[in-house]
């Protein structure tokens, strides 16, 4: 069972891990996890499977360490346990006609004999449905409001009106909300419908091919009434994958089924996508999702805050609309890591809280180096007196010199051109901008130039 306490903590670190990873991998890989304990410097972490466990040991958790510790304050071991999924599904989402997700787990082995074993062991965990990614919490505002409606409609009559249906947006703005939307609505109304990402198909399809049962993976994908298939750039320079859905698009839309994709440009634009797949993806309506004005962003956070249970300032409310303004999930993000980091400090959520709870969020601008420093460090770098780099020889190594230290008192102590003309023998700025320009050009030509300057500023932070 888990501890609060770390669970607390875990909440917490979600809310900070959900902004810096990826979507795909957050939902993969982090969102059924529990905090379930904190001893001796090592904090344990439940997850679903020995697949998940093994992913996040080996490729996610430095990360998890480091956000866990800044958490705590101290530094942090991470470790996985297998705890279960407690009844929640861990395969693909197939909704059926009773409305509800039927799915097979990947965790119990299976024996190679099994008719189902193929498509099912693959290496790929399934996608599921998130039961909050429905119509009734998608905020609806003029930035969306036709793909809104168009989902809708290929929810409850598919294949009738807008089919097919292309969605396309910027990364975080809700195409996935509104396909998932789709997929329990028609479960709910006794619609066969599937959905799946496009690396998920291409993956059962390489997994059929090996397996030898293609047969098996055609009647899956071309058995239902509505296929919804998320990410459909990762398509993209994919020629078998993008063959085989081609027949797969064509034997669906023959039959009248309904298709809804979703993608992070329109279908002209897709790198390395067929054009008579491209061509199809434009044969029924093609809506976009734009930015999210503030009001609209204002409304989905206090759809979100409803959604949890809390009560939000609206001075907070602002603070976080005006923060991100071109990301759904990364504005939802910073309000769950505001709540948690309230939860776990006890605090009333006010202004000055969620400013705490962001603040490890905020790259911290590193300040500009001592000038001295950096003509110090040039000086013994090279062996030029500091003198001869102020004074007024020309010799190539002084030149040199001077023109690199003209480089980093512009671009590392951010000075302007007058001042630096002044460090430098009360010289003309146009000869401080020849300078620059000639060591920005040379960076471009010698590799080892960089390698020097590299070197410098090392010494300049010992300085």
């Amino acid at each position: 069972m888990a501890d609060p306490t770390a669970q607390r903590v875990w909440d917490t670190a979600l809310g900070q891990l959900q902004i810096h990873v990826t979507k795909p991998n957050y939902d993969t890989w982090l969102k059924d996890t529990l905090g379930l304990r904190h001893e001796d410097g090592n904090f344990i972490v439940g997850v679903p499977t020995e697949f998940v466990k093994e992913w996040l040991g080996t490729r996610m958790k430095g990360i998890v360490s480091q956000t866990v510790g800044g958490i705590l304050g101290q530094p942090t071991e991470v470790s996985f346990e297998i705890i279960g999924t407690n009844g929640k599904p861990n395969g693909q989402v197939h909704v059926n006609r009773n409305g509800r997700p039927a799915t097979k787990t990947a965790a119990m082995p299976l024996d190679e004999a099994s008719p189902v074993h193929s498509l099912i062991s693959s290496p790929l965990l399934k996608q599921r449905l998130n039961p909050r990614y429905t119509f009734r919490t998608f905020v609806v505002a003029d930035s969306n409001r036709i793909a809104a409606a168009a989902a809708l409609a290929a929810a409850e009559k598919p294949g009738e009106d807008y089919n097919p249906l292309f969605i396309y947006s910027s990364p975080g703005l809700g195409k996935t909300h509104l396909l998932q939307a789709i997929a329990l609505r028609a479960g709910q109304i006794n619609i066969n419908a599937l959905y799946v990402t496009s690396e998920q198909f291409v993956n059962d399809f390489i997994t059929s091919i090996a397996q030898s049962r293609t047969d098996e993976f055609r009647r899956r994908y071309r058995s239902v009434q509505l296929l919804l298939l998320d990410d459909v750039q990762f398509l993209g320079s994919k020629g078998k994958s993008q063959e085989e859905f081609f027949y797969t698009f064509n034997d669906l839309h023959s039959n009248g089924c309904q298709i809804v994709l979703a993608c992070d440009r329109p279908p002209s634009a897709i790198p390395g996508m067929e054009a008579r797949l491209s061509s199809r993806f434009q044969w029924g309506l093609t809506a976009d999702i734009a930015l999210p004005d503030e009001e609209t962003r204002l409304a989905i956070l206090m759809a979100k805050a409803s959604e949890r249970r809390v009560d939000v300032p609206t001075e907070v409310l602002s603070y976080l609309a005006d923060r991100v303004r071109d990301n759904i999930r990364a504005l939802e993000g910073c309000l769950n890591r505001v709540v948690a980091y309230a939860r776990l400090t006890r605090s009333t959520i006010n202004l000055e809280v969620a400013q705490k709870a962001l603040a490890a969020l905020t790259p911290t601008a590193a300040a500009p180096a001592n000038p001295q420093a950096i003509l110090e460090a040039v000086s013994e770098y090279y062996g030029v007196p500091l003198a001869a780099i102020t004074g007024k020889s020309r010799a190539k190594q002084i030149a040199e010199a001077r023109h690199i230290g003209m480089y980093l008192l512009r671009e590392d102590a951010e000075l302007a051109l007058k001042q630096i003309g002044l460090l430098l023998g009360h010289r003309d700025h146009s000869t401080v901008i020849h300078g620059v320009q000639k060591i920005t050009r040379a960076l471009i030509a010698d590799p080892r130039l960089s390698v020097q300057l590299t070197e410098i500023r090392e010494s300049v932070s010992h300085l």
